[in-house]
């Protein structure tokens, strides 16, 4: 798929690698997106890869003396749904970034890599821009920034140049006596594409809005600001009124298309129908009662941060020097493959299944340096100094882990293709939180498909999994 691989130190040689490819090359972060172009013939004019992930401290959300809240190009999604500052200060960015895919996705995907795919669909812009965000590009001439409204050119297509990477996201902070919320319309619970989605901020006085933004996605070419509805907003109580007049003026900022997610007709009647509902959560002070005080991220204990440093640069093709179940692996080829076929083919791993090949299953979730991603989406060098594990190493000295004999003892398995997957990602979710209850369990498993079980027995074995686990913590 590539024909080098760097992974690099610093943003000075990132730019300095895209100002030699002179276009053939892509940064490589999470890598959701680009790996799935690249498999399908999309990218055929790149033959570089340049890998971020090794620089510290570009996974950082802080906030300037100026009130200025900054993303770094490596804050995943799943960094702002925990982030108590994203939480407090911009909710409609941490609820957008909780509903993007699952888990494993979302410990992979950067908010930056959503903003530069530039789908209308994606999550994370439409929030970012109601909050006005703009962003700041560097190159090796130098760096720009620029209002994200301004980033965009049409579907997917925005001003960034071929030798620019995204170095940095920021907003204003909202005021503290700012709401805000984000209403996503899908055609299932987890893992959908927005059929509509709506960001609202809105800044409220002695029960009267006196600022709002309300920004639409999926029914543009690109994100859209409701400017007619956002002007009526202002000087307004938010009554029941208020409301409906200002949900039918929405509909006059989006222009939708028909197709295969919805009819352009219908996303029209969503439009009016998700801004009313976010905003009725807004006036009913209601927008946080179903966000988990502390979402299932499936890192294991504590913060996760990207950086597992390199004692220096590395290119391949050239040998991957990894270790995985605690035994140490070289291997001499493999480096145009994704880890997933690394694991199966270089590392006869076959225990990690491979199911649909574009983050849709979660057969093949392994825990790679610390949170569960998606092998099949992670680019085989990335293996380079790192720390695997893989279903056949969850069992220790003969004993199996927990949530395998939860399986067992519950019956939770029928054709078992979805089975490693399944104990991969409640072997994170224990060490995790190791009394989960039924929705952490079930948050746990939404990036992990099964057909046969229904579900039903799968959440039981989670259960008596954790049931085990505590048995033997406590045991003398």
């Amino acid at each position: 798929m590539w024909r080098q691989y760097h992974t690099v130190r610093s943003a000075d040689e990132a730019v300095g690698l895209l100002a030699k490819y002179a276009g053939s090359a892509r940064i490589v972060a999470g890598a959701t997106d680009l790996i799935l172009e690249l498999e399908g013939g999309q990218r055929p004019g790149i033959t570089g890869l340049i890998d971020i992930t090794r620089i510290p401290g570009l996974d950082e959300i802080t906030m300037d003396e100026q009130g200025w809240i900054h993303l770094g190009p490596l804050v995943t999604h799943n960094h702002c749904a925990v982030s108590k500052l994203i939480i407090n200060r911009a909710y409609t960015l941490a609820r957008a970034c909780w509903e993007v895919g699952a888990p494993q996705i979302r410990n992979r995907a950067t908010v930056a890599g959503n903003l530069i795919t530039g789908s209308p669909a994606n999550d994370s812009i439409t929030p970012l821009m109601a909050l006005d965000a703009q962003v700041t590009l560097r190159s090796a001439a130098g760096e720009r920034t620029l209002p994200l409204a301004k980033f965009y050119t049409g579907v997917r297509q925005t001003v960034m140049r071929d030798d620019e990477f995204m170095a940095d996201i920021a907003f204003q902070a909202p005021s503290e006596s700012s709401r805000s919320t984000f209403f996503k319309l899908g055609l299932r619970r987890a893992q959908a594409i927005a059929i509509v989605n709506v960001a609202v901020v809105l800044e409220i006085q002695e029960a009267q809005v006196v600022e709002a933004s309300l920004a639409l996605g999926s029914v543009m070419p690109t994100i859209v600001r409701a400017e007619a509805a956002e002007e009526y907003l202002r000087g307004r109580a938010l009554d029941a009124e208020t409301i409906q007049r200002a949900s039918e003026l929405a509909v006059e900022a989006a222009s939708p298309i028909d197709d295969l997610r919805s009819s352009a007709r219908y996303r029209v009647e969503m439009v009016r129908v998700c801004t009313a509902r976010a905003l009725q959560s807004l006036a009913a002070g209601t927008e946080r009662v179903d966000y988990p005080e502390a979402p299932v991220t499936l890192w294991g204990p504590g913060e996760y941060h990207w950086s597992r440093e390199l004692s220096a640069s590395t290119v391949h093709p050239g040998a991957i020097e990894t270790v995985i179940n605690g035994r140490p692996y070289r291997f001499d080829s493999g480096s145009g493959k994704t880890l997933l076929r690394l694991l199966r083919e270089e590392g006869s791993l076959t225990g990690t299944k491979e199911g649909c090949a574009e983050g849709e299953c979660g057969t093949c979730t392994v825990d790679l340096d610390g949170m569960a991603v998606m092998a099949c989406m992670v680019p085989a060098p990335r293996a380079h100094g790192a720390e695997i594990r893989t279903v056949e190493g969850l069992s220790s000295d003969g004993a199996l882990h927990p949530i395998q004999r939860g399986f067992v003892e519950e019956g939770a398995v029928q054709c078992g293709y979805c089975t490693p997957g399944f104990l991969m990602s409640g072997a994170m979710l224990l060490e995790e939180r190791p009394d989960p209850d039924s929705g952490e369990i079930r948050q746990s498993i939404t990036g992990n498909l099964c057909r046969c079980t229904g579900y039903y027995s799968i959440v039981n074995a989670f259960e008596r999994a954790a049931d085990l686990s505590n048995a033997s913590s406590n045991s003398p």
